[in-house]
């Protein structure tokens, strides 16, 4: 581990800048890559101010090309992904890369376009797509300085230059040179020009862009050497857990704050508006000095009587009663109108639980001060590391030039991550104590103490006039979460005249946040199942039915088209089992899923045999992580639509660890995960949550198919499912 080093944040990104020379390809606010430092010292003055400094790449003599990566790396590929953009438009050759993480200064580094200016945040799948623009630019851009230098040098125009990787080439004269010959010498142009798009590869150049590569955190995490926050440790470094309150909202009044203290090992007590740290000199004797803690809890917190199960069920009378003011997100047409006329309708409720995001690492972070406390360093493995960066400021009473940010790579994040709680808290202990401090949650902690996916309830209805068209649709959805509930609830592909889709929130005083797909995959799963009930109970095939609404949709229905020939949509499978289908657009992608199921009548244990996925995802940067992440999504929709749910009773989660928060086992995985991308040259969308959103409705309508019953209740436990065979 290096020495801790206590510098401004400023004078950390000089790093960059090496006195070894070569050359740094640098951003100032005011444009992607306007000039360039050759040969700077790390102790050198730099103009302008310091925050407004940072470098996307770094060419040194030797020909070894850093590129600084902006986006989190937890286990998706953007850490390799987000290169690969850079170094296809600037030719390099992949083989002399590099990859480091970028400084935490979302004002550059941030996903805002061309010219930067966004969050430095890895949610929602916009990594990529994200950053398509702009790392294309800057690469384009670094290409051009490499070849202007090149032509000055042999004193020839730069339109008779080429590049292939890694090495400007004058086929004229048969001269060549390598990028780092280039970098030895190069004189920085006073401006750099802005490279139009037609000036940049045509897709039917691409060298590295779709092509299969081998991503570049894989070695490090096989051999041990990635380093996670958990794996920092400093000198003299203490620990630090904490006692959460057990119901959302509620004060911590401790009773044995001296015994805690007299305790051997232990450093500090620290109370907290929510819960009590403690603070010791090993991470057993933390664990075993939070089992001790006495509280008595106080307070009337919203929370304390939230029983979710009885309060899910109140949720009708609130749609029936109109109580609670509704926020409409979407209309077109008269749906109330049409309701009334129509030949038809069709009415269903569909429920949902909470879901706990499971990632694989516990939360953790370490905070150090600086000996005068007037800086600081943090690790942290981290969604957001420019919220936990300002976070731990705030919390530590320093301006955020004055911490010095590690990001790590991170265990899972599905959103949570994308929270700076931990962080927030790993600072105000090790402020308590001005020590190095390693801040751990246990699962427990994570479990009770968590941020879930909202549990809810979709009211669907529709009408259909006498030739069997679908021509209302109204969409009512309830729940807590706020916002996190509308997501994914419209359907622009599928072609109805008149619509309206509405949210009634109801606060529980229950921590929620975004999970993967956030409310894609509890409104997909109703939506989906509807439109299903729809087409048999109009005696049509739900896969024609489906076809007819995308009229209007051609892109679209080129998905669902591939996932019933992937599938063999029209084949009977074979006794005992069934097929389910279903479509959902996430992040841009456009996904259509069927799977094969069967069901144990005894057990109520429903078998997911097959999963054929079909996405138009646009320009698939990387082929196979992209696979992987369509894979992982349907492993984890399953999960979530089989097993997973979260219960309250009087305000208190009444799951603590895996044992009673029940995952997918490798056992209950599909025999198979068949996944197929369509051909495209549009800009990447995103494809680390496309894949789910079709788990919860393709299993339902396989169920539906198999056994004439209706699953409105999700997840599927086998204890609802015999409830639904038998009832």
């Amino acid at each position: 581990m290096k020495a801790l080093s206590h510098t401004r944040q400023a004078l950390s990104r000089r790093q960059f800048l090496t006195a070894a020379g070569g050359i740094t390809f640098v951003i100032t606010a005011s444009s992607l890559v306007p000039r360039s430092l050759f040969g700077e010292s790390p102790d050198q003055p730099v103009s302008g101010e310091d925050k407004s400094i940072n470098a996307w790449v770094h060419i040194s003599p030797d020909g070894k090309i850093t590129i600084y990566n902006p986006a989190a790396e937890m286990g998706q590929g953007s850490m390799t992904a987000l290169p690969v953009l850079v170094a296809e438009e600037m030719d390099a050759d992949w083989s002399m890369v590099q990859i480091e993480y970028s400084p935490i200064e979302p004002s550059v580094y941030g996903a805002g376009g061309r010219r930067g200016g966004g969050r430095m945040m890895t949610v929602g799948s916009w990594a990529v797509s994200g950053y398509f623009d702009n790392l294309r630019h800057a690469g384009a851009q670094v290409r051009y300085v490499l070849l202007a230098n090149a032509a000055e040098k042999w004193e020839v125009p730069v339109e008779s230059l080429t590049t292939e990787p890694g090495v400007v080439v004058h086929e004229a004269s048969g001269k060549r040179m390598t990028y780092g010959e280039i970098a030895s010498f190069a004189r920085i142009p006073d401006e750099i020009p802005e490279i139009p798009m037609e000036k940049m590869k045509s897709p039917d150049r691409f060298r590295l862009i779709g092509k299969v590569m081998p991503r570049y955190d894989i070695p490090a995490k096989t051999d041990g050497s990635a380093q996670f926050a958990m794996d920092v440790v400093l000198p003299d470094m203490v620990y630090g857990v904490i006692a959460r309150a057990p119901v959302n909202g509620a004060r911590p009044e401790l009773l044995n704050e001296q015994d805690l203290r007299k305790m051997p090992g232990v450093v500090d007590v620290v109370l907290l508006e929510y819960g009590v740290g403690i603070v010791t000199e090993s991470i057993e004797t933390a664990f075993s000095a939070q089992n001790k803690i006495q509280i008595n809890w106080t307070g009337s917190p919203k929370a304390e009587g939230h029983n979710s199960e009885a309060d899910l069920e109140t949720y009708p009378g609130l749609l029936d009663r109109r109580e609670g003011r509704f926020n409409r997100i979407a209309e077109n047409g008269d749906a109330e109108d049409g309701l009334n006329t129509a030949a038809r309708t069709y009415t269903f409720d569909y429920r949902n639980d909470y879901v706990y995001h499971a990632q694989m690492e516990p939360l953790n972070a370490v905070v150090a001060l600086s000996p005068d406390g007037q800086s600081a360093d943090v690790w942290a493995g981290t969604q957001a590391p420019d919220g936990a960066r300002s976070a731990a400021a705030r919390a530590l009473g320093l301006d955020r030039s004055r911490v010095n940010f590690h990001p790590c790579y991170l265990g899972g994040g599905f959103g949570r991550r994308s929270m700076s709680d931990y962080v927030e808290e790993a600072a105000i202990l090790a402020k308590a104590v001005k020590k190095p401090l390693k801040l751990i949650w246990t699962r427990e902690d994570d479990v009770q103490y968590g941020a879930f996916r909202p549990m809810s309830l979709q009211r669907m209805q529709a009408g259909v006039d006498q030739s069997g068209n679908l021509t209302a649709w109204k969409h009512q959805i309830v729940g807590t979460g706020g916002g996190l509930l509308a997501s994914g609830a419209e359907n622009p592909y599928y072609t109805i005249p008149n619509l309206r889709i509405e949210v009634l929130n109801v606060d529980h005083g229950v921590r929620t946040k975004h999970w993967r797909a956030v409310g894609h995959g509890p409104n997909k799963y109703a939506i989906e199942a509807f439109i299903d009930e729809i087409a048999l109970g109009e005696g049509r095939d739900p896969y024609a039915f489906r076809r007819e609404l995308m009229k209007n949709s051609p892109r679209a229905l080129k998905v669902l088209d591939k996932v019933a020939k992937m599938s063999d949509w029209d084949a009977r499978p074979r006794e005992g089992r069934a097929r389910g289908m279903a479509f959902a657009e996430r992040s841009g992608s456009l996904a259509g899923g069927v799977c094969e199921i069967s069901v144990d009548r005894e057990s109520g244990q429903i078998r997911v045999h097959h999963f054929w996925v079909a996405i138009d995802g646009g320009t698939i940067v990387q082929p196979d992580n992209a696979r992987a992440q369509t894979e992982g999504c349907i492993v984890m929709g399953l999960s979530s639509v089989l097993t997973e749910r979260i219960t309250f009773v009087d305000g208190k989660v009444q799951q603590s660890n895996f044992n009673d928060y029940e995952i997918l086992r490798i056992a209950d995985a599909p025999e198979s995960i068949e996944v197929e991308f369509i051909p495209s040259t549009e800009d990447p969308a995103g494809l680390g949550e496309a894949g789910l959103p079709v788990v919860g409705g393709a299993v339902a309508n396989a169920f539906r198919a198999l056994t004439g019953k209706r699953l409105l209740h999700m997840p599927f436990t086998p204890d609802r499912v015999l409830e639904v065979l038998n009832g």
